[in-house]
């Protein structure tokens, strides 16, 4: 009993220490007023001179050189994105042929027909959603990145 319960706190600090290893760069949000969104010139995340904002064109979220850039169209270490129910939504990435980007016409998060792609505007793409990154109204979806 004892061993399990020595196993059970070793598997919670082993992922909680994954949590926290990741940087949270904002929500991915048409909302330009929301303090968190990406689409806020203004805010924390958008402002494009943020060290670790994806719009800095000269940061490692944001240069099309980097390796955890959403620019890069050869990234294989995109930011991750999270709805707020803390749902995996796949990878902030131009990488056409990254299983998890959303920007692979043919994976689960980039298809326009998938049901869990944000590029279906039927699906989790809809304007119409509360918790759509395309609702110019809403929250959005958490990105975060690896530290």
């Amino acid at each position: 009993m004892k061993t399990i319960v020595n196993l059970t706190i070793a598997l919670l600090l082993v992922i909680s220490t994954d949590l926290l290893a990741d940087e949270y760069l904002g929500s991915l949000s048409a909302n330009p007023y929301d303090p968190d969104s990406v689409s806020n010139p203004y805010g924390r995340f958008g402002n494009s001179y943020s060290p670790d904002g994806i719009n800095n064109p000269y940061g490692r979220y944001g240069s099309k050189y980097s390796n955890q850039s959403v620019n890069n169209p050869y990234a294989t270490d995109a930011p991750k994105l999270f709805d707020r129910n803390g749902n995996y939504r796949g990878k902030l990435s131009t990488n056409p042929y990254d299983p998890d980007s959303i920007s692979n016409p043919y994976g689960r998060y980039g298809n326009p027909y998938s049901p869990d792609s944000i590029n279906n505007p039927f699906g989790v793409g809809s304007p119409y959603r509360t918790d759509s990154p395309t609702n110019p109204y809403g929250n959005g979806w958490s990105i975060f990145g690896s530290d």
